[in-house]
């Protein structure tokens, strides 16, 4: 017989999606703020749309969810929707959990973190200077518009 894993209450009572995986881990409520142009806050909308915003808001606290070792999910708490990345670079909000929502997390040399699609590599979370979210195919990590700070 294999060994019962006994998960925290706070992480048995959630069921977000079809498959559990992304419960694995210490979540961390964080805001990603992203210092291109005058400086955004990844937001996250309740119908799908992602984009920058300069001041704080209850769309810019994200769960994140470590799925395995440096990859990651990015839930809007207000939202209720995932971060994920078509096989085209658009990013947008999914009710479900899929390969689509996974991220690999890299630290920066200059502690920033950029995230990569698990699902698409070579494609990063970017935002351009006015805020837009940017295809994940247009941009690379050396890019400061796909440089993220995670604040409390």
């Amino acid at each position: 017989m294999g060994q019962r894993v006994y998960l925290p209450k706070e992480q048995q009572d959630v069921t977000r999606g079809t498959d559990a995986r992304f419960l694995l881990g210490i979540k961390r409520i964080r805001r990603l703020y992203c210092n291109v142009g005058i400086g955004f806050h990844l937001q996250l909308l309740p119908n799908g749309t992602i984009t920058g915003v300069h001041n704080e808001n209850r769309y810019t606290l994200l769960e994140m969810s470590p799925v395995e070792r440096g990859v990651v999910t990015l839930f809007g708490l207000r939202s209720g929707l995932f971060i994920a990345m078509s096989d085209r670079g658009k990013l947008y909000g999914s009710g479900h959990y899929s390969d689509q929502c996974r991220f690999k997390e890299k630290l920066l040399a200059n502690n920033y973190n950029a995230y990569e699609s698990a699902a698409h590599p070579g494609m990063y979370i970017g935002l351009s200077k006015v805020g837009k979210a940017k295809r994940g195919n247009r941009v690379t990590p050396t890019m400061t518009t796909t440089h993220f700070l995670p604040r409390i």
